[in-house]
């Protein structure tokens, strides 16, 4: 199968900051587009799920990376569900 190139305009900061996550992935910003196309094309569609933002509810990354609104650590199973049990009463 015969190479062609494309080219593509991005950001100057989106490309060094992708081409710092693949390389520490052992991959090559080319390799890298060449599998989400790749994937596109076996998923026949884009393979990851796209919505729209409407600015009310924060992105579950930021929750996550911040630890917001995330439950206190237990330490076992049964202190967990007795957290959980405690939840489910109405006061």
């Amino acid at each position: 199968m015969n190479n062609t190139q494309i080219t593509i305009r991005i950001n100057s900061e989106t490309k060094a900051k992708a081409h710092s996550l693949f390389n520490s992935l052992g991959l090559d910003l080319s390799t890298a587009i060449n599998m989400f196309l790749n994937e596109a094309i076996e998923f026949q569609g884009i393979p990851f799920i796209i919505r729209r933002y409407n600015g009310n509810a924060e992105p579950a990354f930021i929750v996550a990376q911040e630890g917001i609104r995330l439950s206190r650590p237990f330490g076992s199973a049964e202190a967990l569900g007795e957290n959980a049990d405690a939840d489910d009463k109405v006061s």
